[in-house]
């Protein structure tokens, strides 16, 4: 990932397709192989609320209430990115955030000392695999480097919820 790679790795909730977020051309990567347009963006996984304010400005005061309480996977989307891929970033600026619990996923960003892009490993407009068995070959052979971590593992994985706080602090539930 530090040259730029793009990697297929478990996470906190379903396997996804990773790389640098601070790295455009390694986002770039991403979304061609998802074949998905550019203008949708992709969210960021970090491995700790201390390091929230890199990636995000102006963070409303109920958004650490929210990641402090959240016992289920939470993204949530902050009005204003910052240090991060401009074209990972929503078309307004924004960019969802997931502070992952997992040990895997959260060494991973912690070893790597940036945050990944963390984006289902499907392409655009197919279901989200649940399972690694379940994620296509076109996937498996576009990135640079497969994590053979959970493999195996057959339990159904479901996506994190999504919440969108605006400037004001007002919450809004995407999914």
């Amino acid at each position: 990932m530090r040259a730029g790679g793009i990697i297929l790795y478990p996470t906190d909730t379903i396997w996804g397709i990773g790389c640098d977020a601070t790295n455009e051309e390694a986002v770039r990567k991403v979304y061609a192989l998802k074949q998905r347009a550019d203008n949708k963006a992709m969210l960021v996984l970090i491995d700790s609320s201390a390091k929230l304010d890199r990636y995000a400005s102006d963070i409303p005061d109920v958004a650490w209430d929210l990641v402090e309480v959240a016992d289920t996977p939470l993204t949530v989307i902050y009005s204003h990115g910052k240090n991060l891929a401009k074209n990972l970033l929503g078309a307004d600026g924004s960019v969802g955030i997931r502070i992952t619990k997992e040990e895997f996923s959260r060494r991973l960003c912690e070893q790597f000392r940036k945050p990944l892009v963390s984006t289902s490993a499907n392409v655009s407009g197919e279901p989200s695999p649940a399972t690694f068995s379940d994620i296509s070959d076109v996937i498996k052979e576009g990135v640079d480097y497969i994590v053979r971590y959970r493999q195996d593992d057959c339990s159904k994985a479901v996506p994190s919820h999504i919440i969108k706080l605006g400037d004001g602090g007002e919450v809004q539930i995407i999914r």
